[in-house]
């Protein structure tokens, strides 16, 4: 079956939604969703500066989010969290949710725009991702965090950048950096092995039918990978679940590397990263199990 499926059109996936609740419906819907959301989610969790350049090109911006509580200076997780959107679309203004989530909870985030089809192939926006790391990696220490606890995390497309990020070592390497300097990787609802591409927007992204095999996640599994946790949904009508997630955790354990996975009921694609908003954290422990990573500590039972 195809892994971006006619569902993953933006009318489509409004069409879908609607019975979860106007919150969620107004939030893929563009930006009066956003707003939507951004009003119930809390301003005084956080600080720290918006709009900062990671890079040449005008998409190559970033936001900090700061925690206002105490944390032990020098020794906060980071977390890079990079946005979905099928690779075309995307801001990172409409994803302070996360960004609010993670701070409240002790680790300081960082959200970052990254250049989108068809401006770029998949080449130009993993570029952009890899640039955006070696930013938090070589700030965090700047920002409070820990250096050593640096992760990188995604939702759908952008589960996909920070799973090449952290598993195939060529869009680090020209930053003089390797995959070993994460901590760990987090991935929500990603798409690590959908060859051959259907959809037209994602066929345009990979240049097929010329598509290696190589841009896949899943050819990349190594016992080598850092700490991994893979979260989706198990109805998931946009991104097979079984083929993604459960396929890359099996890949990446029997090649002998640590993975953590939970598949959730209750959720479908969009919400598996609109849970981490505090209106909507009832529908899936999709925050206590990324935080519970992030600090090492074990992840609470489904």
């Amino acid at each position: 079956m195809p892994i971006f499926s006619k569902l993953s059109t933006p009318m489509n996936r409004r069409i879908g939604l609607m019975g979860i609740g106007s919150v969620v419906a107004a939030l893929v819907s563009g930006c009066s969703g956003a707003q939507v959301l951004d009003h119930l989610v809390p301003h005084d969790t956080y600080h720290g500066p918006t709009g900062v350049s990671y890079g040449p090109d005008p998409r190559h911006l970033l936001d900090v989010y700061q925690p206002a509580t105490d944390t032990v200076p020098g020794n906060a997780p980071v977390v890079l969290f990079l946005y979905g959107g099928n690779w075309t679309s995307g801001e990172r203004a409409m994803y302070r949710f996360v960004g609010e989530a993670l701070a409240a909870n002790g680790i300081i985030a960082v959200v970052a725009d990254y250049r989108l089809s068809p401006h770029v192939h998949y080449d130009g926006f993993l570029g952009d991702c890899a640039l955006a790391l070696q930013w938090t990696l070589s700030h965090a220490a700047s920002l409070g965090g820990n250096p050593e606890r640096v992760m990188v995390m995604g939702h759908s497309a952008g589960a996909y950048n920070a799973a090449m990020l952290a598993l195939d070592p060529r869009w680090l390497a020209p930053l003089d950096l390797t995959p070993d300097r994460l901590a760990g990787w987090i991935g929500l609802a990603g798409p690590y092995d959908f060859l051959p591409i259907v959809d037209p927007e994602v066929q345009l992204a990979f240049s097929w039918p010329h598509t290696p095999a190589n841009s896949q996640p899943i050819f990349h599994a190594n016992a080598k990978a850092p700490r991994t946790l893979l979260l989706a949904a198990r109805n998931d009508t946009v991104v097979d679940a079984q083929r993604n997630t459960v396929g890359l955790a099996n890949r990446l354990r029997a090649a002998g590397s640590e993975v953590e996975m939970r598949i959730f009921d209750r959720i479908g694609h969009v919400t598996t990263v609109a849970a981490l908003a505090r209106p909507l954290r009832w529908l899936a422990p999709i925050l206590p199990t990324v935080v519970a990573f992030v600090r090492g500590e074990s992840l609470p039972q489904t």
